[in-house]
């Protein structure tokens, strides 16, 4: 298990974005968060203390997170200096980046040397089976976006929330680092091999109760020309009832992509729905999930307004306003 509490680690991340790992952690799991650690130039901030490691120690973090998202999940070498000190001051180190923590020789040594751990979270530790599409009971409910980091996990994580409120038989299932650092288990999808990555998310999400709602952590992007094999694993290997479209409007083009314009919620429903519909012929898609936080309260307001009467859909932004009527919307089915 991995020590609790945490320094985050924001390292020299470009903007917000980039620190969405420690992000999550912070929103949905800020008990286990005392502090960030940025490096000079950082972009992110996540709000809250910014502290040295000595600082950190004496608040009692027992790890240091590697809250950074960078793209390719690569290990800075402007990182190593903090990594390794850590290491030396006590921390045990933690990482969700595919460049693995093991597989720093430097690392290692010193990890080894002063009796810390190195936890890489992207590492499957099960044989996945290939998919089967054989119809499982319970229920579940798929976010897909119409790009990466729109607010997929988020959603989950909130409509999970509100249906544990109000006594309902709900589970969040974790496909990411991000979700598996909060939750403390899961499916590191993106590292799993793609022959098996449909089959993993049908173990995660196995036959259940009749009333039971897996609310599966959504990755990538069906119109993403670098992350869409995820996208398309959790379609058919979550055999989802529901979908729940992810937007973010304030985009001028798709996540790392210049010059590729964001799609439209609208081309998102469908192209999702008939794939969603070759795993389980009763999906529907049940409501609009808008990240509006770079939104003012009435542009936001206006906003989700207009996305609802154009869609027919209920539409909110689950973290500003809660998840209530995707909720009552998942019920109704």
């Amino acid at each position: 298990m991995i020590k609790t509490p945490y320094l985050l680690f924001l390292g020299d991340a470009p903007d917000q974005l980039a620190a969405k790992v420690a992000q999550g952690i912070k929103d949905w799991r800020p008990d286990n968060a005392v502090g960030q650690f940025r490096l000079e130039g950082c972009g992110a901030d996540v709000g809250l203390t910014d502290m040295t490691l000595e600082e950190a120690k004496a608040a009692g973090a027992k790890t240091l997170v590697i809250g950074v998202a960078n793209r390719g999940g690569v290990i800075s070498k402007a990182w190593k200096k903090v990594l390794v000190q850590a290491l030396e001051e006590g921390f045990d180190l933690a990482s969700g980046l595919h460049n693995l923590l093991r597989d720093e020789e430097d690392l290692v040594a010193v990890a080894k040397a002063c009796g810390q751990e190195l936890h890489d979270v992207r590492v499957p530790e099960v044989d996945y089976p290939i998919a089967n599409g054989v119809t499982r009971k319970g229920k579940r409910c798929l976010a897909v976006g119409t790009d990466c980091s729109v607010g997929k996990m988020y959603t989950a994580l909130a409509v999970d929330k509100e249906m544990k409120a109000r006594g309902m038989n709900s589970s969040f299932r974790a496909t990411g680092q991000t979700g598996i650092l909060i939750t403390g288990n899961g499916v590191p999808l993106d590292a799993v091999i793609a022959d098996f990555m449909a089959g993993s998310v049908e173990y995660l999400t196995p036959d259940n109760d009749d009333d039971h709602w897996d609310h599966i952590e959504g990755q990538g992007s069906l119109f993403h020309i670098s992350y869409s094999g995820v996208t398309m694993a959790l379609i058919h290997g979550g055999q989802p009832d529901a979908l729940i479209l992810c937007h973010e409007p304030t985009r001028d083009h798709m996540r790392g992509l210049p010059g590729r314009d964001v799609p439209t919620l609208e081309a998102l429903r469908e192209i999702a729905l008939p794939m969603a519909k070759m795993s389980n012929p009763n999906c529907q898609v049940v409501g609009i999930s808008v990240n509006t936080q770079h939104l003012s309260e009435d542009d936001a307001v206006a906003y989700l307004a207009e996305v609802e009467s154009k869609m027919g859909l209920p539409a909110v932004d689950p973290f500003r306003q809660g998840a209530a009527r995707l909720v009552d919307a998942l019920n109704a089915l």
